[in-house]
């Protein structure tokens, strides 16, 4: 990396002793994270884009070298900190940076007594359907393509932005999943309505199908988003990140196959117990339907594929060319 000569940096009139040094410190934190992302890379860690922004947004508030100066940013101290300056995360963030720190402390030959924060469990936010479609249908062609996929797929906003156009089959209507943060890989279905959409992207990204930095993908979302909400004075969209879409779709599978390993295969899971949230989600958003069903019969095999589309269930067959099907109202 080519580090530019300090004074190059500032005019000249405010080159001063305590500029200068400013500037030195930031100089070398850059460094000191660029290395030790390379570091996190050649050793096979996936989530390093992550770690490196954590450790840059702390590095603009504090002296990340000194262990004692993180651990009283992080505590956010109204009287030592000012409210632009203050940290602003949760627990559950706070504590997965410290295992970021921890890791970078390691690196340059230094340790610390890592605060505990007492992560307290909250269940995911589940809007409406409505809601996400009209988040679909306010952003622009590609930001609409990236929320279907979301929507359709359940797959992390990562997996996404891996994803090629060669992992899309549009004669079978699939799409080739390549997994992150220890996932399994998975084929799954799309709709004609989603080929229609993607038909009418650019290649821009090519080979990648959307743009591959999520961040980037993010903030045009998160300012459409938040006019909308404005608009329709509906703060619940503001709620509404690209990860909700993934456990919408989680929530939805297993309402409409109450099948929990389904419900794993779609979202990737390595383990059960990352899935079985959305049996409590299911039952608690459903809770007021949960015995009252509509009943279809199916004569031919025409009717029983519309029927299994719309979501309805085999209850039995009744003979070669008749079965009966339920769904939940």
């Amino acid at each position: 990396m080519t580090i530019p000569a300090v004074n190059s940096l500032i005019p000249a009139e405010l080159t001063t002793t305590k500029t200068a040094e400013i500037i030195n410190l930031a100089v070398k934190t850059e460094l000191l994270i660029e290395q030790f992302k390379t570091s996190r890379q050649n050793n096979g860690i996936t989530d390093f884009q992550k770690e490196t922004q954590s450790l840059k947004q702390v590095s603009r508030n504090c002296n990340i070298i000194e262990p004692e100066e993180v651990k009283s940013w992080l505590a956010a101290d109204p009287k030592i900190w000012t409210e632009n300056q203050r940290c602003t995360w949760n627990n559950r963030t706070k504590t997965r940076f410290c295992y970021t720190y921890q890791a970078l402390l390691k690196f340059i030959n230094k340790t610390w007594t890592a605060p505990k924060y007492v992560v307290v469990a909250k269940l995911p936010f589940i809007p409406t359907e409505q809601e996400l479609d009209l988040l679909i249908s306010a952003c622009g062609k590609i930001t609409s393509t990236v929320l279907q996929m979301l929507k359709e797929t359940g797959i992390r906003i990562g997996e996404l932005c891996l994803l090629k156009w060669q992992d899309i089959d549009f004669e079978h209507k699939i799409v080739n999943v390549t997994p992150e943060k220890n996932s399994n890989p998975r084929v799954l279905p799309i709709s004609d309505k989603l080929i229609g959409m993607l038909n009418t992207i650019s290649k821009q990204h090519a080979p990648n199908v959307f743009q591959p930095k999520p961040r980037m993908l993010r903030e045009y979302y998160c300012t459409k988003r938040k006019e909308l909400a404005e608009r329709l004075d509906n703060p619940r969209l503001k709620q509404i990140t690209f990860h909700t879409f993934r456990h919408w779709k989680g929530t939805m599978e297993y309402h409409k196959t109450k099948d929990i390993m389904h419900v794993k295969h779609v979202l990737g899971h390595k383990s059960i117990n990352c899935t079985l949230i959305y049996i409590n989600l299911e039952e608690t958003i459903f809770l007021q339907n949960t015995d009252e069903w509509i009943t279809k019969v199916a004569h031919d095999i025409n009717e029983e594929t519309e029927l299994i589309n719309a979501g309805f269930q085999l209850v039995r067959s009744v003979n070669e060319t008749t079965a009966i099907y339920k769904k939940r109202k």
